[in-house]
């Protein structure tokens, strides 16, 4: 494939099209970003990034070198190839919602031209590619594997993670045919380091699948260990670096306040619904669900013993929540347990507040909370400071020093000696 006369489109503008649509640019691709917020569209096109790990120096290089946004899916008319990056959230049943992925499909196969490769990179249920995107595409009469090729490719981005930029995880991804993923393979071996296809859309949809699961079972696994550690006494963390030192057999995970993002706490249950289907009861999915969604009131519950061995009850104690993002260095609250614990909190009537270097503003339920400045003066007054997310950017050992209580939920703390610091 020429790189230079390879015009590609990329559908989503988020934390995973965005990168996408940079680094195809960056191999020669002619590159059309297309979201349909207009406010995404008009930040991109001035040089301001929508992402944390895009800059807008880089951005504004891109726009000045020809990388085109728009809201306009006409746009794509002419283009080789397109990418499909749009979310995927759960409804409240925890069922699939599809309907992003609908909407881009259907406004794709008005005006892609014969030959035109798709793939889609949103997380969906085993088959969806197929079943979803691939009957839209054809109710115009086109036949996918010959008129339209179509794809499905994980993404598999981590955010603030400096180790593994996107191009350089491997890239999954299968065709609906053998031919289509030939043609997939043939528009990502430029773009990434190294391009693994399967053999078919729903093996890669499994992949994405089975990464995100093992992911949620093994840190249920490893968060109800850590409430069977405090209740004998023994420091959960020490127990971990212990067993990591076992050359085969061991791979550590580490406990938390509960799961957060976009991945982890979702994908499972497209996995469990489309399991269902099958008469098939994915009980390690639900149990690792239900131990993590108790973190964030186990927590509390350690919260309020540390308060009353101190005199302090709950109701209308000060606490001060240290970080809202799901993880460190990232703005991202979305299934935040930081969310969870201001409603438990809230619930027993104590006096919350929260501080995020990254998060300004965090709106919980019907209220909105500013971050406020974590100044020596408003750690000290605290009844317990909560350090939920561990960012880069906060001095863990001021917070120790400074908060009468301390209770560290990330074992940020490890290096510190401080009478009033508790760890999960």
């Amino acid at each position: 494939m020429n790189n230079e006369s390879t015009r590609v489109g990329v559908v989503g503008l988020g934390y995973v099209g965005l990168p996408l649509a940079l680094a195809m640019h960056n191999v020669g691709y002619e590159v059309v970003g297309v979201d349909v917020d207009p406010d995404t569209v008009e930040c991109l096109r001035d040089g301001t990034s929508v992402v944390n790990d895009v800059s807008d120096a880089e951005v504004t290089e891109a726009v000045g070198d020809g990388l085109h946004f728009t809201t306009d899916y006409a746009d794509l008319a002419e283009v080789d190839g397109v990418s499909v990056c749009v979310p995927t959230p759960l409804r409240k049943t925890d069922t699939p919602d599809l309907s992003f992925v609908v909407d881009a499909a259907e406004r794709l196969a008005d005006v892609l031209s014969p030959g035109c490769t798709v793939v889609l990179e949103s997380t969906v249920y085993p088959g969806a590619t197929d079943e979803v995107v691939g009957e839209i595409l054809a109710e115009n009469g086109t036949t996918v594997g010959e008129d339209v090729h179509l794809a499905f490719s994980p993404e598999r981005i981590d955010p603030a993670n400096e180790a593994y930029g996107p191009t350089e995880i491997p890239k999954v991804l299968g065709g609906v045919t053998p031919a289509c993923g030939d043609r997939a393979k043939d528009l990502y071996d430029p773009v990434f380091d190294e391009v693994v296809q399967v053999d078919s859309t729903t093996e890669a949809e499994l992949v994405k699948l089975l990464e995100n699961t093992f992911r949620a079972v093994n840190i249920g696994l490893i968060n109800e260990m850590a409430q069977v550690a405090h209740e004998l006494g023994v420091d959960i963390w020490n127990v971990i670096d212990a067993a990591e030192t076992k050359p085969f057999g061991f791979m550590a995970f580490r406990p938390g306040p509960g799961l957060g993002g976009h991945c982890i706490p979702v994908d499972p249950f497209y996995l469990s619904w489309k399991a269902k289907e099958q008469d098939i009861e994915t009980r390690f999915i639900h149990l690792a669900d239900t131990v993590n969604r108790e973190m964030p009131y186990h927590v509390i519950n350690r919260v309020v013993k540390q308060l009353n061995d101190r005199g302090v009850p709950l109701t209308d104690a000060d606490i001060l929540v240290v970080g809202a993002a799901y993880k460190s260095d990232v703005s991202d609250v979305r299934e935040s347990p930081a969310i969870d614990l201001i409603i438990g909190l809230e619930e027993w009537n104590a006096d919350v507040a929260y501080h995020d270097p990254h998060v300004p503003s965090l709106s919980v339920g019907d209220r909105t909370y500013e971050s406020v400045a974590l100044t020596d003066e408003r750690l000290s007054v605290a009844d317990c400071v909560l350090l939920v997310t561990d960012h880069s950017a906060l001095n863990v050992e001021r917070l120790a020093t400074q908060a009468s209580l301390l209770f560290d939920t990330r074992n940020a703390t490890t290096n510190i000696n401080a009478d009033g610091v508790v760890r999960l």
